[in-house]
């Protein structure tokens, strides 16, 4: 593949959860931006911490953003499970930030929840190069066909990696095994199974999320 058509992958008409939030994109239209706009943090990068995501069955679904989870909050789509001691400001009150939120009317995920995308490829790989297996800022990551377009190969979740470009170099327009590159797994779709495995990582670092993820 090469590397410089990573925006080649088909993005349309499927579920993005994270994209905009767990609910589809509309609902972030102008009511949304309001809410938004209406909230003072104390400090711009707590809007952008980490917020788990429930269903309304207390299953976890989706992990977002404080801003997205506020929005949720004050359009009366959820309600906050647990929360930080810090508050955002909005010119009449103040609101504790979430750290989990559950909606409150139950939402039918799909089997594959992510949609085929750059973005998406990198989270599942975890910004992992699958060939040489080192750890790199999403800029230095390109997406590799295994097999390659030439010869047939689909953009498809089983046939994109995350590869750093010194290993998309050397593979060139190869198979893996032509190149005497080793995989360092199948890839596979970003199911809600493999999410879950990425909310269990991000769990760690906040032990409010433990209760709902490890069980």
């Amino acid at each position: 593949m090469s590397a410089r058509r990573p925006e080649a992958v088909e993005t349309r008409g499927r579920y993005v959860p994270e994209a905009g939030g767990v609910l589809a994109s509309s609902a972030s239209g102008s009511a949304g931006l309001r809410y938004t706009h209406s909230i003072t943090p104390r400090r711009a990068s707590l809007m952008q911490e980490p917020v788990l995501v429930l269903n309304a069955t207390y299953e976890p679904i989706n992990v977002t953003a404080v801003r997205r989870a506020m929005v949720l909050l004050l359009k009366g789509v959820a309600q906050a499970e647990e929360v930080h001691n810090s508050e955002v400001h909005s010119a009449a009150n103040a609101h504790q930030v979430p750290s989990v939120i559950r909606l409150l009317a139950y939402r039918h995920i799909p089997q594959q929840s992510r949609a085929l995308s750059r973005k998406n490829i990198l989270l599942r790989d975890r910004n992992t190069c699958q060939f040489c297996g080192k750890v790199f800022p999403s800029s230095e990551l390109t997406l590799d066909h295994v097999m390659p377009r030439s010869r047939g190969g689909r953009s498809s979740w089983e046939n994109l990696v995350a590869c750093c470009y010194r290993c998309n170099n050397n593979k060139g327009d190869r198979t893996p095994e032509e190149a005497g590159l080793k995989l360092a797994r199948k890839p596979r779709p970003f199911t809600l199974h493999t999410s879950r495995q990425l909310m269990r990582l991000i769990g760690h670092r906040d032990e409010r999320w433990r209760k709902y993820l490890f069980y």
